[in-house]
């Protein structure tokens, strides 16, 4: 299993100083946490797409380029693109740039995103959500299987063997895809052969054990080989050296992103009653000391029927810089490599 970390570049009020850090610091506190990360033996970084006030990580491969630069080892992805409001050609562009950049490590998460805010910005009209998506993906998947592409499709003009350059170094660019909760993607996905990285924020992840079937078995009538069916987990999660520091640390800021998000889509105000259920032993939230994080990371493992990449959204809100560093180093140095142990396959003697 791969272990790492997504972020949306959170640039948000401290809920208890009322402080907000400068954007410019705030994305090279990103760079150093890109970095530490890589340093602790962690597998892959991404960084999500928003076009909000709150979060600083409208051009993600712009992000990612950088980080490559002061990397060696770790992936470096999307967590997602917003296909759908994109031009899937540029989309390609960017990150076979990226990946040629850093020596073949790049990787797009492509979904239609969880806000709706890039529609409107770039004219699209949200009647449109799915057409768009998945006429953008053929084109995406098309383009990275052929260097000179013939498409035609409703949202963009057609293509007529033009070259799309550069190709990257990665032949194919892994290209996965990010769900929420709607059965026809998990479906799409498994038709597809691509792989999956479920986002699960609330609630018990064991119901979603029913779509990630879903998802198989459409692999498997689609005829793709169970390795290409592979599923990865995208969770809300902090670690710190005990349990009750780490859910102190992070309760705050993420009773304010979420009470804030809440008022738009109409959810209740989170409170620390339903914040502690959630983070239990049996709930969506990963958060807690390394003890415990191994312990909810196997659990999820297995009721979701075996994972090969988890991720940890840490960064909701804001948090002190060195609190980040230190959840990070714990993420790398100790619960990474006990997870690695305990799904090691058994040798025989």
């Amino acid at each position: 299993m791969q272990i790492g970390i997504d972020s949306f570049a959170a640039s948000i009020s401290d809920p208890v100083t009322g402080l907000t850090l400068d954007p410019s610091a705030r994305l090279n506190n990103l760079l150093a946490e890109i970095e530490l990360a890589d340093q602790a033996g962690l597998d892959v970084f991404g960084i999500g797409e928003h076009h909000r006030a709150e979060f600083l990580d409208s051009a993600p491969p712009v992000i990612l380029a950088a980080a490559a630069t002061r990397t060696k080892n770790i992936r470096l992805t999307s967590a997602v693109t917003v296909l759908s409001a994109a031009d899937p050609v540029r989309v390609f562009q960017e990150f076979a740039t990226l990946d040629l950049i850093s020596q073949g490590r790049a990787e797009i998460v492509a979904g239609r995103g969880s806000f709706i805010e890039a529609y409107p910005l770039f004219g699209l009209n949200l009647e449109d959500y799915d057409s768009l998506f998945a006429e953008k993906l053929d084109l995406l998947l098309k383009i990275r299987d052929n260097t000179h592409v013939h498409w035609s499709g409703k949202h963009r003009a057609p293509l007529t063997g033009q070259p799309i350059f550069p190709r990257p170094l990665q032949n194919p660019l892994p290209i996965w895809i990010g769900v929420g909760g709607t059965p026809a993607s998990f479906v799409r996905a498994g038709t597809l052969g691509l792989p999956l990285m479920v986002a699960i924020i609330g609630g018990e992840p064991r119901r979603f054990r029913p779509l990630i079937e879903l998802y198989r078995e459409a692999g498997r009538r689609a005829g793709h080989p169970p390795h290409r069916l592979t599923v990865g987990l995208h969770s809300i999660g902090f670690l710190a050296d005990t349990t009750m520091q780490a859910a102190d640390d992070f309760y705050p800021g993420y009773a304010h992103t979420f009470t804030e998000i809440g008022k738009e889509r109409g959810w209740p105000p989170a409170t620390r009653a339903q914040f502690d259920v959630t983070r239990g032993p049996t709930g969506a939230l990963l958060i807690g000391d390394a003890a415990t994080i191994v312990e909810k990371i196997l659990y999820v493992n297995e009721v979701l029927g075996g994972l090969s990449r988890i991720t940890f959204q840490m960064g909701v809100s804001t948090l002190p810089h060195a609190k980040m560093l230190r959840a990070i180093e714990i993420l790398g140095t100790r619960v990474a490599p006990m997870v690695r142990h305990e799904l090691a396959p058994a040798t025989v003697s």
